[in-house]
């Protein structure tokens, strides 16, 4: 991805995760902007965005953290916000297992609370190995923890599998992780 995507993607992430009033951008209920009023207010914020480009954004975005509706008359990020969105994503029945990348740094205060989504709706859970270690390496030495999905689906936990195939749980308890 060329850096002016990269930057794009990354205003993206600001605005439909995170701080939609930075823009003056209002997200329904289900995290949607509308595209439009998206790419008036960006101008407006000296953040030259149009159409043309926001389509070449979730069209080549590795991660697939964007879509559009159905329609193409909204946009929203996949998954990861801080903001209260309700992705309306159904119920899932989860692998197995699933992985957890972190940094060697947050094991021990992992090991006493279990995972927690922090500034963020959901855990995000990845159902490989290597992409859980890519996830792991952009917050440090990266670890890889090993989540006992299918027992903790058993145990009432609910799980949501996102359009960009994250798996999202609202807390992950310590007995459910495996510290390999």
């Amino acid at each position: 991805m060329s850096k002016h995507l990269e930057s794009t993607s990354k205003f993206l992430s600001l605005v439909l995760r995170h701080q939609p009033e930075a823009i003056g951008l209002t997200l329904d209920d289900a995290g949607w902007a509308n595209v439009a009023e998206l790419i008036k207010l960006s101008n407006n914020h000296n953040r030259a965005l149009t159409l043309a480009l926001l389509q070449e954004v979730v069209a080549n975005n590795d991660k697939k953290r964007f879509a559009f509706s159905s329609d193409g008359s909204k946009i929203r990020a996949s998954q990861g916000h801080s903001v209260a969105v309700e992705l309306e994503l159904p119920v899932t029945k989860p692998p197995e297992v699933l992985y957890h990348g972190t940094a060697t740094r947050f094991v021990e205060s992992i090991k006493q609370q279990g995972l927690l989504p922090g500034s963020r709706q959901h855990v995000h859970l990845s159902a490989d190995h290597a992409t859980a270690v890519k996830v792991g390496q952009r917050h440090g030495k990266p670890f890889v923890l090993e989540v006992a999905a299918k027992q903790m689906q058993e145990a009432g936990h609910k799980f949501y599998h996102s359009e960009n195939a994250v798996w999202l749980v609202v807390a992950v308890p310590v007995q459910f992780i495996t510290f390999s």
